[in-house]
C-alpha cells in the first residue's frame, strides 16, 4: 500500500505565523512582480512593515575602486521621516532648519554629540564645516553617521540635502560581504509604488558596476519584510 505524504512539522520554537509564511514562500526565483504580490499576501504583525531589498554584489569590498556607496530618493519615498542634523554656519543654518532639520549649526552641535546627543538618523554638512567636526569621526564612524561626499551627506546645498533626507532619502553601502540592504517602502504601500521604487533602485545599483567587475554585477536580489521569510527575485542586468 503506497505511503502518503505527510505534512511538514513546524519546528517547536517557530510559530505559527512564520511557520505559514516558510510554507507559501516560492521555492526558486520570481519576477518582481510576483515577488512583490508574495511578501505583501504574507501574514504579517500589526505595525506597518519595511519592506526590504536585499542584494548580492559580485565586488571585492577590499578594493577601494569596488566599494559600493551612495544615497538615492526612491519615486514614492520610503513611508518614514529621517531626523537629520546639518553642520553649516552664517544664513545656512535658518535655511537647514526650516528645510527640517532638528539642528543646525557647528561646534555647539559638536559638543552635544560629544556628550552623547545621537537623536538623529542623518548628518549633512557643507564642505567647510568638515575640519570643525573632523573630531567625531571616530563617534559617528561606526555608527554609520559621519558626513561623506560620496553618501552625498557633504554638500554646499545643505538646505536642499535637509529636506531630501527628511523626506526619507535611501542610504546604501556595501557591507564586508559584498551586500546591501535597504528599505525601499512599506507593507501598506500599493503593490505599483514598491514595484516603482524597487526598480528605481535596482538600476541605480546596475549603474555603480564598477570598471573591473567581471561576469554578473548582481549575483541575488531578495525581497522580504521586516518580519517575513525572504524571496529571491530573477534578475537580467537591465532588465526588471
Amino acid at each position: 500500500m503506497a505511503k502518503t505524504q505527510e505534512a511538514p512539522i513546524k519546528p517547536r520554537r517557530m510559530g505559527r505565523r512564520s511557520f505559514e509564511n516558510l510554507q507559501a514562500r516560492p521555492s526558486k526565483a520570481v519576477s518582481l512582480r510576483e515577488a512583490v504580490d508574495i511578501v505583501k499576501g504574507f501574514k504579517g504583525p500589526k505595525f506597518d512593515q519595511t519592506v526590504e531589498v536585499s542584494m548580492h554584489l559580485n565586488i571585492d569590498p577590499k578594493q577601494a575602486d569596488q566599494q559600493i556607496r551612495g544615497a538615492v530618493a526612491l519615486p514614492n519615498g520610503i513611508g518614514k521621516s529621517k531626523r537629520v542634523v546639518a553642520f553649516c554656519q552664517g544664513d545656512a543654518i535658518k535655511e537647514a532648519l526650516a528645510a527640517g532639520a532638528v539642528k543646525a549649526g557647528g561646534e555647539d552641535i559638536v559638543a552635544e554629540i560629544e556628550k552623547g546627543f545621537f537623536d538623529f538618523d542623518v548628518a549633512v554638512a557643507s564642505p567647510d564645516m568638515m575640519r570643525v567636526i573632523s573630531k567625531l569621526g571616530r563617534v559617528l564612524g561606526p555608527k554609520g553617521l559621519m558626513p561623506s561626499p560620496k553618501a552625498g551627506t557633504v554638500t554646499p546645498k545643505v538646505a536642499d540635502a535637509v529636506k531630501e533626507y527628511s523626506a526619507g532619502k535611501v542610504e546604501y553601502r556595501n557591507d564586508k560581504s559584498g551586500n546591501i540592504n535597504v528599505g525601499v517602502g512599506k507593507m501598506s504601500f500599493s503593490a505599483a509604488d514598491l514595484l516603482a521604487n524597487i526598480e528605481y533602485f535596482i538600476s541605480t545599483i546596475e549603474k555603480l558596476r564598477p570598471v573591473s567587475t567581471k561576469g554578473a554585477f548582481i549575483k541575488k536580489i531578495t525581497l522580504s519584510g521586516t518580519m517575513t521569510p525572504g524571496v529571491q527575485i530573477e534578475h537580467v542586468e537591465g532588465h526588471e
